[in-house]
């Protein structure tokens, strides 16, 4: 093996790139434009940035603020570039995005370790180390490649995935848990008793949100009257033949919602003992269950809109949205099966994958996985040992997050929800969030 091959110019496969050649060791990088344009994209530099020009805050009391500073402490080759172009922004990083592509471009160009080759890759080679970085819109050719490779149901072509809400952030005066039909009172159940049978009910997998006939149509006004996202041309068939938006289900009549995801049989309201007239719920999200996701409430509503209509509903007014909806084309692979925590895959160990193809969420996200999987790439090389980051820190949660056994995966951006949580209990949530930014960048100092 004389090198490392980098299929993908993106974020993740630049990090990648350079952390790889910063260890001495010759890649080639792939990347098909301008031969090959994806639907999104329309120059020729590396690192393009097709949406918002915002890497997001730059707080450490924010997910993603703590991810930077984690990777500007570990050597993140890209993250120090998005802080040179920065632009005005108030506390987020934001950046020019034409300056910050062509300074990528120029710095891969110039590293005398790494060699740009601009054709499209529709078979990976098995006889290298190759890291796989080609994003959510990975040409026809190399998805067929991908799914050889993986199985023909490790691969999604679309997300279609409902918010997830963060449980610490929930008003338990208003929502319970449990599960349809056990909460109902039964004829011969007292209040007292039906009640204490209810507040039993904290290991269901459920959680639910009871509402008036008012309150519930409020919400559909609102949420039939909000703004949405534009698709791509190229989106919309595929997606809206997967799955109906709520809001696109709310327009066919008002009553639509109540016979959907938010019918309230087998629920008896325990601030009322009666049935309430529409009912929401949010089912476990993770084995911790610190995260729960809203059954049925995919969505294309804009993310400001998200938190606006969605903390309508009694109980969530002052919701912590870990992850808004989103229905795009995006394709992933299903990294809980396939991947360890350094993004390597388990049927072949020369293959690593990088970048939103593996479930992480966010610019910054996919350079993290971008770093993690190119030292551990280099360090294969080199016959190092793998470098595991610990699930304390962001940057190791989110590798351990999309390598955990989840049969209800769905890609995952940095949140504080997925931290295993301090061994002191602090309400407060900026408070909690700065102890634990304060023990994360402890355990990366020490790396």
């Amino acid at each position: 093996m004389k090198e490392i091959i980098v299929i993908g110019g993106g974020l993740a496969g630049c990090e990648a790139a350079l952390q790889i050649a910063k260890r001495g060791i010759n890649v080639k990088l792939y990347e098909m434009k301008p031969v090959k344009y994806s639907p999104a994209h329309s120059n020729e530099n590396l690192a393009e940035i097709v949406c918002s020009n915002s890497f997001k805050s730059n707080l450490i009391t924010n997910a993603c603020g703590l991810l930077k500073e984690e990777l500007r402490l570990l050597g993140s080759e890209v993250i120090p570039i998005a802080d040179k172009n920065a632009i005005p922004a108030g506390q987020a990083l934001a950046v020019d995005r034409e300056a910050f592509s062509k300074e990528i471009t120029k710095r891969v160009e110039e590293n005398p370790y790494i060699e740009i080759i601009r054709e499209e890759v529709i078979k990976i080679p098995d006889d290298k180390i190759v890291i796989v970085a080609t994003g959510p819109l990975t040409s026809d050719s190399l998805t067929k490649e991908i799914i050889k490779i993986t199985g023909d149901d490790s691969l999604y072509f679309y997300d279609a995935a409902s918010p997830i809400v963060e449980k610490d952030s929930i008003d338990f005066d208003i929502a319970f848990f449990g599960n349809r039909y056990d909460e109902e009172r039964s004829l011969d159940e007292s209040i007292e008793d039906w009640k204490k049978r209810l507040g039993k009910q904290d290991e269901s997998g459920y959680i639910n949100f009871p509402m008036s006939k008012e309150e519930y149509e409020k919400f559909v006004e609102e949420l039939v009257g909000a703004e949405v996202v534009t698709l791509h041309d190229f989106e919309k068939k595929e997606i809206f033949e997967g799955c109906m938006p709520i809001e696109i289900m709310a327009k066919r009549g008002a009553e639509t919602l109540r016979f959907g995801p938010l019918k309230p049989v087998g629920f008896d309201d325990p601030r009322t003992g009666r049935r309430p007239y529409a009912l929401v719920q949010l089912r476990q999200d993770d084995s911790n269950a610190t995260l729960f996701n809203m059954v049925g409430f995919q969505t294309n509503l804009k993310f400001g809109e998200q938190k606006r209509v969605f903390s309508l509903i009694p109980g969530l007014k002052d919701a912590n949205f870990v992850k808004y909806g989103v229905m795009h084309k995006n394709t992933f692979i299903n990294s809980t099966k396939l991947l360890d925590n350094t993004y390597n895959l388990k049927s072949n160990t020369n293959i690593y994958f990088a970048g939103q193809i593996t479930g992480v969420e966010g610019y910054v996200e996919s350079i993290s996985s971008g770093l993690v999987a190119g030292i551990n790439a280099a360090n294969k090389y080199l016959n190092e040992d793998k470098v595991v980051f610990d699930k304390k820190t962001m940057i190791g949660v989110l590798a351990d997050y999309i390598s955990t056994p989840n049969e209800k995966f769905q890609p995952m951006n940095a949140n504080f929800g997925i931290l295993p949580e301090l061994d002191v209990k602090i309400r407060d949530k900026k408070e909690r969030y700065e102890e634990l930014s304060k023990r994360s960048l402890s355990i990366i100092k020490c790396k």
